[in-house]
């Protein structure tokens, strides 16, 4: 070999299958679920509905899980976070507590910190994060009493998702 001289290795190009399970996995990752519970969603978001409305349906499913919805508020810094502070029983939903995580979230529900949870350290600490967060506009927030109510339906814009959601329908589809 000649000295001075870099041999470039040639990648090999993705797969039109491996373009649609990296955006699918990027997806699942997002949302931290596992493979069953996410092609539920995806099945769910298909059903009965046109390719149009199903990337909505399916992006509304999951940004509606009272785990996104608690990281949405900003009481959590991740959605991991968000999903712990939910099963530990910090949360309340129309005045019960809820430690479901997956749990959808309707409009018109109002979601808090359970009242002898406020006294914990991570939400008083959080209270002082929270003046300064601007939640999505389909959340009413409510930072003095770690309380926010669901004013309408999340849309595409404000998921914020880079991932090409009709790819992840057609690895679901084959």
């Amino acid at each position: 070999m000649q000295k001075g001289v870099v041999r470039k290795r040639r990648t090999p190009q993705t797969s039109e299958y491996g373009k649609q399970l990296r955006e699918k996995q990027d997806l699942k990752a997002l949302y931290n679920l596992r493979e069953r519970q996410f092609r539920q969603y995806v099945e769910r978001a298909l059903g009965g509905r046109g390719a149009l409305n199903a990337e909505e349906a399916l992006l509304s499913q999951l940004e509606r899980r009272l785990d996104n919805v608690v990281f949405r508020m900003g009481l959590a810094e991740t959605r991991k976070q968000a999903r712990q502070v939910v099963s530990h029983g910090h949360i309340q939903v129309n005045e019960r507590v809820v430690s479901i995580p997956s749990y959808q979230i309707k409009k018109g529900d109002k979601i808090r910190v359970r009242p002898s949870s406020q006294e914990n350290v991570f939400f008083k600490n959080r209270k002082l994060a929270l003046k300064n967060y601007a939640p999505p506009s389909w959340l009413e927030l409510h930072p003095d009493v770690l309380e926010a109510e669901v004013k309408g339906a999340p849309g595409r814009e404000e998921a914020a998702v880079t991932v090409q959601v009709p790819l992840v329908f057609e690895f679901y589809s084959r």
